[in-house]
């Protein structure tokens, strides 16, 4: 996996959100040596490049509520964010912090400190967008049981049907209409709502 970062760093699109200055020439000048595809940015915008994999924003006091804004609340399929500081003063740290930052580069730019720290935020983001797709993997066999188990519910109720039985009968059904059971669930679940309000209305 770390090769395959590696790998990846080379036409990786970032978006550096730093002044002008020295130290942002020098970072941006790294970031291209190593081969990425950068974008330059300042002052800071009032939304982030959607096509940016990677941003690095400068951590300045007196922008504070700026970034904080800009960065928040951070999501998992936000790019990967790193941040360029110059102290390491608690204020500073806390907005590092509040704005979610996967890494932090020291000032002055060094070429080892930043691929390094450039590394490690890609190998977190990966991570966390890989531990995303398991939830959302959960979320939706767990909504999926429970549909079928209301859809078993509803057979044991309206047919007189036992648990077995009424599993049996939606696997079977799924099977000869060749669906996942969770659809054939949800199409029970639908057909008994519109019947019971039906009655309801009659």
């Amino acid at each position: 996996m770390a090769m395959n970062i590696l790998r990846d760093l080379k036409g990786l699109r970032i978006q550096v959100i730093h002044p002008p200055d020295s130290e942002g020439l020098a970072l941006v000048d790294h970031l291209r040596r190593v081969g990425c595809s950068c974008e330059t940015t300042w002052p800071l915008p009032e939304e982030v490049n959607p096509a940016a994999a990677v941003i690095l924003v400068s951590i300045e006091q007196e922008n504070r509520e700026k970034i904080l804004k800009l960065f928040r609340p951070n999501q998992a399929s936000d790019p990967a964010l790193l941040a360029v500081v110059s102290f390491e003063d608690p204020g500073t740290l806390q907005v590092v912090l509040e704005c979610g930052a996967l890494a932090v580069i020291e000032r002055p730019i060094r070429p080892f400190g930043l691929l390094t720290n450039l590394t490690i935020a890609r190998a977190l983001w990966l991570e966390r967008q890989n531990a995303s797709k398991r939830i959302r993997k959960l979320e939706r066999k767990l909504a999926g049981n429970n549909r079928i188990m209301k859809a078993k519910a509803i057979l044991m109720e309206t047919q007189g049907l036992s648990e077995p039985e009424a599993y049996e009968s939606i696997r079977r059904q799924a099977m000869a209409k060749r669906v996942p059971m969770d659809d054939l669930a949800m199409a029970i679940i639908n057909a008994h709502e519109l019947l019971t309000f039906k009655d309801r209305r009659a």
